[in-house]
């Protein structure tokens, strides 16, 4: 029973750890060339990820969850009801949640790097009716409407003729090698944290 309590106690530690790392480094996003101002790049992945092959898929998507949630207090819903927050939990817990399912299935390295590569091209497929259905029409509403969205993209690409169209060469491609880069430093780093997380002596 106090095996019991202890574990339960230490996965809630480093629930909240994992969470408060995650937070910072989403915080942490940045720009990247060819691509509107308002995408950003963050390895907040990575975090969820790394909990995710420690503790399991739902503890993974627990930590996207309290990221979310926290950035959402801190910053507020704005113009547009907290959609970004909305749209960034649902990818990353598809990712987290398919990732580590199959991780917890197959404990090996070739395991892991075939969970993120299916969990990374889950997240980058997700993204796209989302992107286009939910989270542009309400951006639209917040930003005067798609031509000013539209606008940003024409001014990289002029050719674009339709946000459909931008978001399958624009963001595809970003949500895609975004998710690659999650999984790469995860398989990287997995290994050598995988004691301090699962609480091993060794």
């Amino acid at each position: 029973m106090n095996n019991t309590k202890r574990i339960s106690t230490r996965k809630m530690v480093i629930i909240g750890m994992m969470t408060a790392i995650a937070t910072v480094v989403y915080y942490l996003d940045f720009g990247v060339p060819l691509m509107p101002g308002f995408i950003k790049l963050d390895f907040s992945n990575v975090i969820s990820l790394l909990t995710g092959f420690a503790l399991g898929p739902i503890e993974g998507v627990v930590v996207c969850l309290l990221k979310n949630l926290i950035h959402v207090l801190i910053k507020g819903f704005g113009t547009t009801m907290g959609i970004g927050d909305i749209f960034d939990f649902v990818t990353s817990a598809f990712f987290v949640l398919v990732a580590a399912t199959i991780y917890k299935r197959h404990k090996t390295k070739k395991g892991a790097i075939v969970a993120t590569l299916i969990g990374m091209v889950a997240f980058t497929v997700i993204s796209l009716p989302l992107n286009y259905f939910i989270v542009y029409p309400i951006y639209f509403k917040a930003y005067g409407g798609e031509a000013a969205i539209l606008g940003a993209y024409k001014e990289i690409m002029p050719s674009v003729k339709s946000t459909f169209a931008a978001l399958c060469i624009f963001n595809l491609p970003f949500t895609f090698i975004k998710g690659l880069l999650c999984s790469l430093i995860t398989i990287i780093i997995y290994k050598p944290l995988s004691p301090i997380l699962k609480g091993n002596k060794q």
